[in-house]
């Protein structure tokens, strides 16, 4: 009898709910997450310690630190997990606002680290006022097109309205300076207006003035000019603008296929800066190879496919805000990782951005956690519309069926 009952009661909830996967969460993409992050831990406790042990006299330091980011991010997912997409809809304006009061806080009591004010202290808390702000107006992008979509598909006006606020938003942060975070919440803006709809002019418009924006930038701006030419040939001044860069072509290099095994780096030996950070897959590259670095592309690019089926899946079950947001998700994950990768390999001018729930950061490892619950959440809701959807159909079937109705039908057939 006891063997009998979970067989039971699973042909029970299949009767009730239909051949349908009736978890409620998508937990292959929980299961990505955690294995970045645990990736990441293994390879920044490895690329952190010599410089961990000169600064602090504790080599595992930034681990610790690190870790402890992980559980906040974990807390944070979970917390996330609990709002409905329904909150997110109706608060992200407020949310756009409260993004736009950090990046001016920044700019008043910002911490200054290597001539840059992105960070607000807090006690012991440090935040990165540009990561939530990524966040918060994807969200804001997701709902006016919801609201705005016949306007953003048929005139310019509303194409040029979300245009508007992206720009105040670069204002801020390129007085920061973050012109890294500019250009991915620019491809991500770009993607999503592309993806909902706008016509191919104005999209090929809106990438050629971006285009022309950032080479001005570029050109204004010394440091920035210098890191481009540095770029461009990194031997030309391999002990000076190019020494970062040369020091992490060293490390792929090193790798070959299958690294040099881990803790086996000598580019983490404090030859290549910021090499628990910016510079993460260059030490990843170099201890565990092409095989290594295939290995955590694979699992981004597995995470990012999910972002777009589930914005796919949601557009299709006419959840509009739901869909677009995670397409954002999707394309930002995805520019990031490649502007990240590309930085280090020689591809792309070095910036500052981490490789999402791999790099050592705090605020980016919590935000990018939210993003993962908010696809979580998103999967959540449309497989209980699903389930109610069938059930609603089931029970409508019951009662067609039922022992009044079919004597109905019989008395019918007889007249």
């Amino acid at each position: 009898m006891s063997n009998m009952m979970p067989e039971q009661l699973r042909m029970m909830f299949s009767g009730r709910h239909g051949d349908v996967d009736q978890r409620p969460y998508d937990i292959s993409i929980l299961l990505i997450a955690l294995t970045l992050m645990s990736i990441g831990l293994i390879v920044v406790t490895s690329a952190s310690m010599p410089a961990a042990a000169r600064l602090f006299g504790n080599p595992f330091h930034f681990a610790i630190r690190h870790l402890v980011y992980i559980a906040l991010a974990l807390t944070a997912f979970f917390i996330t997990l609990q709002f409905p997409m329904r909150w997110w809809k109706w608060s992200n304006t407020w949310l756009l606002l409260l993004g736009i009061v950090l990046l001016l806080a920044v700019l008043v009591v910002g911490r200054n680290v290597n001539g840059s004010s992105r960070w607000i202290a807090i006690g012991p808390i440090t935040i990165q006022a540009s990561e939530p702000t990524k966040l918060f107006f994807f969200c804001y992008l997701a709902g006016y097109l919801v609201r705005r979509y016949e306007e953003v598909t048929e005139n310019i006006k509303g194409f040029i309205k979300p245009l508007i606020v992206f720009f105040v938003l670069a204002l801020l942060l390129l007085m920061q300076p973050d012109l890294g975070t500019v250009v991915v919440m620019f491809a991500t803006t770009v993607g999503l207006l592309f993806l909902a709809g706008a016509r191919l002019w104005q999209f090929f418009a809106l990438i050629f003035s971006g285009a022309i924006a950032v080479g001005m930038l570029i050109l204004i701006s010394p440091y920035r000019m210098a890191r481009v030419t540095s770029f461009m040939d990194p031997w030309a001044d391999p002990f000076g603008s190019g020494y970062q860069l040369t020091q992490s072509l060293m490390a792929y290099g090193r790798g070959d296929i299958f690294g040099q095994g881990l803790g086996n780096s000598l580019q983490k030996l404090e030859y290549l800066p910021e090499a628990h950070t910016d510079f993460i897959m260059a030490i990843l590259a170099e201890e565990f190879g092409f095989a290594g670095v295939t290995c955590v592309l694979l699992l981004l690019l597995a995470l990012v496919i999910k972002a777009l089926q589930l914005g796919n899946q949601a557009l299709i079950k006419e959840r509009p805000f739901e869909g677009y947001l995670a397409y954002a998700i999707g394309i930002w994950i995805s520019f990031q990782t490649a502007v990240n990768i590309g930085a280090s390999a020689g591809i792309l001018p070095t910036k500052g951005l981490t490789l999402p729930l791999v790099s050592y950061g705090g605020s980016s490892m919590i935000i990018m956690a939210m993003a993962i619950a908010l696809l979580m959440r998103i999967s959540f809701e449309l497989r209980m519309t699903d389930v109610q959807v069938i059930a609603g159909n089931k029970k409508r079937l019951s009662r067609s069926k039922s022992p009044d109705d079919s004597a109905l039908q019989q008395e019918l057939a007889h007249e």
